[in-house]
């Protein structure tokens, strides 16, 4: 086991290199002129100052210097000052959000993260439910009542069961409003008396002993959380019920069965833990999906995170912003397979014998 980590953990500076050449080669459609923003807020009207800073950045130096210089960045001899470089956190300037990228990711992140930490149960194990209720009940009214709610799930557009739920549950009945936190809220939350220990705001809200704040927390990330819900169940629902229908016409399930254990026990200790091994990898990438900002839930509902942030800069055309975000994003996607990689080893010992 021990062995089969290591293995997969030094695969990941590989697969980091491999990202930063793709985003750097996508850098490159960008023109010297383009790529200076990286560097500096406003770019100057001046070609002469255009091209000193072309000169001074290295922007028409060969293709390797450049990537150098875009992982390391540069440091002024005098002020000694190190601009740019990537691994040092510099991702450039966001001009649509008037700040650097690496702050606005900073920012953004936690929103994200607070609604992925609340969002995951609802996502994940309620999808794997049906999906087992399904199996185990195959050809009967509710596994033909969860594959027409599969159905459904797959067909409908995020965005179209987003704005449905926003007409219900706000428009109509002002339940749960879009957004982050209600304006009342919002300026306790930047005073001086509240204190961010995690910047997660519901966590906070806990910790403050404000559970006035967190009720409204909560109570806006509940369309969020429904959106994303419904349409990964149908997903999970799928996958999970194939699995396990293939699974319970194992020989070592009618094995057991023929033993006279019970069916609870079959179904929980014999049938379920192997037909979870595809469902651990679609339960990966919901996660860093989530993690990555899920772009079309967050710009529906108004709700600050990195995906509504992101769509609103390719919007304007800020591909700074974009790249640095995809950057991010990138990184997420190779450490969450890793970890998927390691889950999978523990549930499945054979895996770490390939």
């Amino acid at each position: 086991m021990t062995t089969y980590i290591i293995r997969r953990l030094l695969l990941v500076p590989v697969i980091l290199f491999g990202v930063t050449i793709l985003i750097f080669g996508m850098l490159q459609f960008l023109d010297p002129v383009e790529r200076v923003s990286m560097y500096i807020r406003d770019t100057p009207k001046s070609d002469a100052q255009i091209e000193a800073l072309i000169t001074k950045y290295g922007l028409d130096k060969p293709i390797y210097v450049q990537y150098w210089k875009w992982l390391v960045g540069d440091v002024d001899p005098i002020t000694n000052v190190r601009s740019g470089g990537i691994l040092f956190g510099d991702f450039g300037y966001s001009r649509t959000n008037s700040q650097p990228v690496a702050d606005l990711i900073k920012n953004r992140f936690p929103n994200t993260l607070d609604l992925t930490l609340w969002a995951i149960g609802p996502v994940i194990f309620v999808g794997i439910w049906l999906g087992i209720q399904a199996a185990v009940r195959h050809n009967k009214p509710f596994d033909q009542m969860a594959r027409i709610f599969s159905i459904i799930g797959t067909s409908l557009p995020t965005f179209v069961f987003g704005l449905l739920v926003l007409m219900l549950f706000y428009a109509n009945l002002g339940w749960f409003p879009p957004g982050r936190v209600s304006d009342e809220f919002s300026k306790i939350i930047s005073s001086a008396e509240f204190t961010n220990y995690t910047k997660l705001l519901s966590i906070d809200s806990l910790l403050n002993g404000r559970f006035d704040i967190f009720l409204d927390v909560m109570k806006h990330m509940v369309l969020p959380i429904l959106t994303l819900s419904y349409i990964s169940w149908a997903t999970f629902l799928r996958v999970t019920r194939s699995s396990m229908l293939e699974t319970l016409r194992m020989e070592y399930v009618t094995t057991a069965r023929a033993k006279g254990l019970s069916e609870r026990d079959v179904i929980h200790k014999h049938a379920r833990p192997n037909a979870m091994l595809p469902v651990t990898t679609l339960a990966g990438f919901s996660i860093v999906g989530l993690l990555g900002g899920v772009v079309i839930t967050e710009t529906v509902f108004n709700y600050p995170g990195i995906g509504a942030t992101a769509a609103r800069s390719a919007a304007q055309l800020d591909v700074i912003t974009v790249l640095g975000f995809t950057l991010f994003t990138g990184l997420i996607l190779v450490v969450s397979n890793v970890i998927v990689d390691v889950l999978y080893a523990f549930i499945d010992p054979r895996v770490r014998l390939s």
